[in-house]
């Protein structure tokens, strides 16, 4: 199985770790590959250079040997759509399973994205449903999560695209906004992020303002 963790991480924190290591877990994996996008379609683009969400990722990661970065996605010109991953990682490994990660917010808004309907053909997806979280959806993406959806993990290493699971996950809040705005008014130390993210950040002087991109 190939297992894929894309978004801005911008910055990374526990709660994007404990994520990938709860799909880790359910789905008994040997590697998970984060994928930061360089401009997202659904967000505004990141307020700090590619080369400091690289390097918090690096340091976020090295204690995990089943975590790596994908990095195709930077070296990509315009935005950054996981259609165009999922297809290249679907053309290098045409008969391996691919595990696309996202939370719930995501999903809810699936149907939003661009192709939605060709990326559920591409991969499984694997939504991370915390306890308080409700799904929320209607029309033609309803209809694909009564099609789709499966119970059991190991379903999704049966065929390799096309299932949708909902990974249940531990309640973490930590939300990259949120911890902007606290690291705007003190960028110490962020309970929410791990310490080697947070003594980068103390570090390069990250996040003090609105225009942060040095």
């Amino acid at each position: 199985m190939i297992a894929i963790f894309g978004g801005t991480f911008d910055p990374v924190h526990l709660g994007h770790l404990n994520m990938a290591k709860q799909c880790v877990s359910a789905f008994n994996l040997n590697t998970l590959y984060f994928m930061p996008c360089a401009l997202p379609a659904h967000k505004a683009a990141p307020g700090i250079n590619t080369q400091h969400r690289v390097a918090m990722l690096n340091a976020a990661i090295a204690p995990y040997p089943f975590f790596k970065l994908d990095l195709r996605e930077l070296k990509r010109s315009g935005p950054s759509y996981s259609l165009l991953s999922l297809q290249e990682l679907r053309a290098a490994h045409p008969t391996t399973p691919i595990l696309f990660l996202i939370g719930m917010d995501s999903f809810n808004s699936l149907d939003q994205w661009h192709q939605w309907q060709a990326i559920t053909q591409l991969c499984h997806i694997v939504v991370y449903q915390r306890p308080a979280q409700q799904r929320n959806v209607s029309g033609e993406l309803h209809a694909y999560m009564q099609q789709a959806q499966v119970d059991d993990p190991s379903a999704l290493g049966h065929s390799i695209a096309g299932k949708l699971y909902f990974l249940p996950g531990e309640p973490l809040d930590a939300a990259s906004s949120i911890i902007r705005q606290q690291l705007k008014k003190t960028n110490k130390k962020n309970e929410l992020l791990p310490d080697a993210v947070s003594q980068y950040i103390q570090q390069h002087a990250l996040y003090l303002n609105d225009d942060n991109t040095h």
